[in-house]
């Protein structure tokens, strides 16, 4: 187990990514998928308000949906639930009504008395920060949320948002959620890192298996015959210096047992602030790797050298 930044939750060290419910997973396959995770030992889901609006027929929230639908049916003790707002369709951005709103829909299709950690979900600069700031601290302390975090925000935004808390007494973030992975680390490890470091805070990673690239399963920028969604996402990654990647984690993880993502996910948690790196998997089959990743831990030599075969990719530069 391990706390997330600041707040009194304790969870296991990877998160389930609610992405795909609503999306590649169905209702019964992410049931599914949620009862494999939590039997395993975990005990963390992220998912987002707008997930999946994305998709034709969807309207956004079908992802807290399903997810609010299974806590009702099975109940599950100590569960941590992760929601973000600003995308959805009908709640965009961060000014305080629309906070305030999102979160009541939000509560409402989870089904649940309180948020464990909601997000600003992305940087809304049409709305004053300290309007953002004053809604995200009422919905604490009205108890509607429990803890506050946010998602894609640059080093100097977190630092605001962190001053304004202060100056009006209100609840500071306990996380940030980064795209952070093997292949896109620079940003993160040079501004973001330094930031949460400071102040106590805990990185939770999206991204954290590039779209599937860090699976193993894409070796070729041909994504032909591929009939994952997401292929083209994580066939990008596959270059020379993405490849090389894939080949130290395949070494190193076979010298656990382990497999690839496994590994890739190891390597996450090992990074400094890292509390539970999101992945997510459309089928139970998909569910143990994950769960491994939570649990591996690797020397500081693999460490570093997975730190060396992944410093000058294009995309971590």
């Amino acid at each position: 187990m391990t706390r997330i930044g600041t707040s009194d939750l304790s969870v296991f060290p990877l998160s389930l990514g609610g992405n795909v419910f609503g999306w590649t997973a169905d209702r019964d396959a992410s049931f599914a998928v949620l009862d494999a995770f939590v039997d395993g030992g975990g005990d963390f889901i992220d998912t987002a308000d707008s997930y999946s609006a994305w998709i034709e027929g969807n309207s956004g929230g079908e992802s807290e949906t399903i997810i609010g639908a299974w806590l009702a049916s099975r109940k599950p003790a100590d569960v941590v639930v992760a929601t973000k707002v600003s995308q959805h369709p009908d709640f965009r951005g961060l000014s305080a009504p629309n906070v305030r709103r999102a979160a009541e829909a939000s509560l409402a299709r989870l089904g649940v008395e309180a948020i464990d950690l909601y997000y600003a979900h992305f940087d809304d600069e049409t709305t004053p920060l300290e309007e953002t700031v004053g809604a995200f601290g009422r919905l604490v302390q009205d108890g509607l949320v429990r803890n506050i975090a946010v998602s894609n925000y640059t080093a100097e935004r977190i630092r605001e948002w962190i001053e304004i808390a202060d100056r009006l007494g209100v609840a500071r973030p306990v996380a940030i959620q980064p795209h952070y992975n093997l292949v896109h680390r620079n940003t993160v490890e040079e501004t973001i890192i330094p930031v949460a470091e400071e102040f106590g805070l805990g990185l939770v990673p999206y991204y954290s298996l590039a779209s599937g690239f860090l699976t193993g399963k894409y070796r070729s920028t041909d994504v032909a015959g591929q009939s994952s969604p997401r292929a083209g996402g994580a066939a990008k990654y596959a270059t020379e210096a993405g490849l090389r990647i894939i080949d130290a984690l395949e070494e190193i993880g076979s010298a656990h047992g382990s497999s690839i993502a496994a590994t890739a996910l190891a390597w996450l948690r090992a990074q400094p602030t890292v509390v539970a790196p999101i992945a997510s998997a459309s089928t139970v089959e998909q569910v143990p790797d994950l769960l491994a990743g939570g649990r591996l831990d690797l020397s500081s030599e693999e460490v570093a050298t997975l730190n060396s075969v992944s410093e000058w990719t294009p995309s971590a530069r």
